[in-house]
């Protein structure tokens, strides 16, 4: 990874002697255009490059080739849950993914020691057990509203960030389209509903506006095919499919398909799966083993989830994990699939069910925090229910969650765990 700091620091360093030139009264011109000739050619020529003969993985991207390198588990398991009990474990995970997210907001992007260092700095506890009581340095807007949304001080409902509008936006898809609906149906949402986006998602998203076909979307000038964006679009498809972790991960293979590809499609359909699986069985691991064999056992992002719960077994221990895992993944972009989804399991395998510990553990770990914060969050309300979340991470969002999205900008957190509750009810009802 030295290499591309190198390469990045050296196109600073060449923007600042144009600047500088200009400042002078150069005439650079030129010599940009030469510039953005040769880049364009790199970048033409780094898309062709093959991996080497010995890499030794297996990673495809439609679906009935990623199902034929999965190994054996439940994909239809039972839901011993009443109606009421359903609901609750759905309001659970939604409740879940938001306290999660909001706690992480604050910090996102930073590491493990400026997390640690920064909650000494405001006398907070650690580990966490409250929201953040202030951003770190200058006070930033996020999406338009106040940071103060995100600080315990001025909470009063959930504020819009990415990782619950998506969620918000899957529900809308299965409410028009169906638990069947296709990647066509997830375009055509994202250009109904979706104003703005960063990363994968924004790079397909302006394909669509360019007509480019959904299932080509993702394959146009977007290097970050393999990073967290599908990954936080899981949630959904797992509330609307309690115990089909199968069935989840299908759905999470038509949204991810839109925007990524391979491990960044493997990250939401795992995801996906355990947030399903959390719904039938009686603790954590069970349900990120089973949501593990819904991707390629032929995969990176197989071999890095399987080494992680081996170091968890072995450690014990929360900050060793978190180390090997920052050893490992050192230089790559906070926002990449691996070393996300890698911070996130410890964080859900340590917490013993513990909501609090889950989401706590998830945000501490670092990096990309606000998605951590809240797959973590999601997954364990999913697993213990809304009436065992503690009042105090839930009471101050007053049942409001904003959004940025197109005609859908204010929801009740009830009415939204209602609306899927209802969706998983027909769709259990296909398997039961």
């Amino acid at each position: 990874m030295s290499y591309f700091n190198n390469l990045e620091r050296e196109m600073r360093r060449l923007i600042e002697w144009l600047d500088l030139a200009k400042e002078r009264g150069a005439d650079t011109s030129a010599l940009e255009s030469e510039i953005l000739g040769f880049i364009a050619k790199a970048k033409d020529e780094a898309k062709k490059l093959q991996p080497k003969p010995d890499f030794g993985y297996i990673e495809p991207d439609e679906l009935e080739e990623i199902k034929a390198l999965r190994r054996e588990s439940p994909r239809v398991m039972p839901l011993n849950l009443t109606d009421d009990e359903l609901y609750d474990r759905i309001l659970g995970a939604w409740l879940g993914r938001c306290a999660g997210c909001v706690l992480g907001v604050p910090v996102e992007g930073r590491d493990r020691d400026f997390i640690k260092a920064w909650a000494d700095k405001l006398g907070q506890s650690y580990p966490l057990s409250d929201y953040w009581a202030d951003y770190p340095g200058i006070s930033r807007i996020h999406y338009s509203e106040p940071v103060d949304c995100f600080v315990k001080r001025g909470i009063d409902h959930v504020g819009p960030d990415d990782d619950l509008v998506y969620t918000v936006l899957g529900l809308l898809i299965l409410e028009e389209y169906g638990v069947d609906f296709t990647t066509e149906d997830v375009g055509s949402a994202w250009i109904k509903r979706l104003p703005m986006a960063c990363t994968a998602e924004e790079a397909a998203l302006e394909n669509l506006k360019k007509g480019v076909s959904p299932k080509n979307a993702a394959e146009i000038d977007n290097p970050f095919i393999e990073w967290i964006g599908a990954d936080i679009r899981s949630d959904t498809w797992g509330y609307a499919a309690p115990g089909l972790p199968e069935i989840a991960a299908e759905m999470a293979y038509k949204d991810a398909y839109l925007s990524h590809r391979r491990n960044g499609i493997y990250g939401e359909m795992f995801f996906s799966a355990v947030i399903a699986a959390a719904f039938a069985v009686k603790n954590l691991r069970d349900a990120i083993e089973i949501g593990a064999a819904e991707i390629p056992s032929t995969s990176r992002l197989y071999e890095s989830i399987v080494e992680t719960i081996e170091w968890v077994d072995k450690d014990k221990d929360w900050e060793r994990t978190c180390g090997r895992i920052y050893e490992k993944y050192r230089g790559m972009s906070i926002c990449h699939v691996f070393n996300n989804t890698a911070l996130t399991i410890p964080a859900l395998l340590y917490s013993d069910g513990d909501f609090e510990r889950a989401i706590a553990l998830a945000v501490m770990g670092g990096i990309d925090t606000d998605c951590n914060g809240a797959t973590a969050g999601s997954i364990v309300g999913a697993a213990i229910g809304a009436k065992n979340i503690p009042n105090k991470w839930v009471e101050p969002f007053n049942d409001r969650l904003t959004t940025y999205l197109i005609d859908s900008k204010e929801h009740r957190i009830t009415d939204l765990a209602r609306r899927t509750w209802e969706i998983a009810k027909r769709c259990r009802a296909r398997f039961d």
